[in-house]
């Protein structure tokens, strides 16, 4: 077995209902010191929202990385946490929520953003560019038990919708079926 082989075999790829790939990353945790990472343990009985984004300091991503972050008390008020994660460094992170949101910056981040330098996690998502080793706009909801329940890729020039977030998050939390353009408080149908 070639060494290409064994380390295919290796990567574990994300599957919805099945178990999540698990994570160890360094992260803007702590933003003074970086040295607290976040680990898919972190969010046992939590409801989580990874976002898989291109780049640091480009055009689309701080567009969403803010939404959610200027949303992020609907989130947790469901039960959800956020990470962000790019294949940039997290001294890169924290220079760019250091920066102003005026200057294409996302000061103020209310989550966490993840370095997945090498692309390993999002290899494992199935949606690594590997040419220019960077992630295409993936985002992915795991359960509380660790499975994943939803993923969605938009191609790079695509940002996405904390309202359709929220609304699969809470249509997800109901346990039952929903129908196209269900919204919270509406019945869930019945077979």
């Amino acid at each position: 077995m070639s060494a290409a082989t064994a380390l295919a075999k290796e990567i574990i790829t994300a599957k919805v209902g099945q178990p999540a790939p698990d994570f160890d990353m360094p992260s803007t945790k702590n933003m003074e010191t970086l040295a607290e990472n976040v680990k898919l343990s972190d969010f046992k009985g939590k409801w989580l929202v990874l976002m898989f984004y291109p780049l640091d300091f480009t055009f689309v991503c701080p567009t969403e990385l803010t939404a959610f972050s200027d949303r992020i008390e609907e989130l947790n008020g469901i039960g959800a946490e956020v990470i962000g994660i790019s294949t940039d460094s997290v001294h890169s992170h924290r220079a760019w929520i250091k920066t102003p949101r005026e200057e294409n910056g996302v000061a103020n981040m209310n989550y966490p953003l993840a370095s997945d330098v090498g692309g390993k996690l999002a290899r494992a998502y199935n949606i690594l560019v590997e040419d220019q080793n960077i992630a295409l706009r993936g985002l992915y909801i795991i359960n509380p038990e660790g499975v994943l329940q939803y993923a969605v890729v938009h191609d790079l020039n695509i940002g996405r919708s904390v309202d359709e977030t929220l609304r699969v998050l809470q249509g997800l939390q109901t346990g039952g079926l929903c129908s196209a353009d269900w919204t919270p408080g509406q019945e869930n149908l019945t077979v």
